[in-house]
């Protein structure tokens, strides 16, 4: 079914439908970024696609292709059809620093999605009514979903602030919303060979022991011996 849809897509944008792909029957079809909105809108509009279910957006950060002289980001839109049941994955390639325009007009349910890509890949959209972060604060410097953002970053404390209209509750300490930043990982498992995270793990020349098969085969192995070495229970005396 969604075949047909990447067949009407072609018939109707020609090459401006730059790539197509099918990884076990899922499709994706590449545009360039100033055909977005306009394949998206004849998505959900046309009568044989009828992909009036938004289902997510999101980004996908390739750091490397930027010395390749390529765009750094790609943009993923997936769409369902109700009626059809068919579904598609649209790609467009976004630059850094470079502005995508919303799909909000066509689709109310992108207004978080999009927000979100803003505030953890720093991709803005033009057109959207409330570009705001919506996952972590105003102050919040970066975006921690590319991959060049610092493990270590320590981020900006604020004080905390009342919010006219909203309930919550205040802080519990200093280092609440960024323990990792704030704590000195090497020296509180300095002798351990515990694991925080496994990029943390890494950075401290440990190995991956949750994840690990030879690892977690290794410490059964012990176990088992320290059972097998146990001396047997007494008989219980009639």
């Amino acid at each position: 079914m969604s075949a047909k849809v990447v067949s009407k897509l072609k018939s109707q944008f020609g090459d401006r439908i730059l790539d197509t792909t099918n990884f076990r029957g899922d499709e994706t079809v590449t545009v360039a970024l100033k055909d977005w909105v306009e394949v998206a809108t004849f998505l959900k509009e046309d009568d044989a696609c009828d992909m009036s279910m938004f289902v997510d957006l999101t980004a996908v950060d390739w750091p490397e292709r930027e010395t390749e002289g390529e765009p750094r980001f790609d943009l993923m839109l997936f769409l369902r059809s109700y009626t059809k049941k068919h579904r598609i994955a649209v790609r467009t390639k976004v630059k850094d620093q470079e502005k995508a325009p919303t799909l909000t007009s066509i689709w109310a349910g992108a207004t978080w999605p999009e927000r979100e890509v803003w505030d953890m890949f720093g991709i803005f959209f033009k057109g959207h009514r409330d570009m705001r972060r919506i996952l972590l604060y105003e102050e919040f410097e970066g975006h921690p979903l590319r991959k060049d953002y610092p493990i270590d970053k320590a981020q900006p404390l604020i004080e905390y602030r009342d919010v006219e209209g909203t309930r919550k509750l205040p802080p519990f300490g200093i280092e609440e919303g960024q323990p990792f930043a704030r704590v000195n990982w090497e020296e509180r498992l300095a002798g351990r060979d515990q694991q925080v995270s496994p990029s943390i793990g890494a950075q401290v020349g440990q190995q991956r022991t949750l994840s690990d098969s030879r690892v977690a085969a290794a410490e059964l192995a012990e176990v088992q011996a320290a059972v097998d070495a146990e001396p047997p229970p007494e008989a219980p005396q009639e």
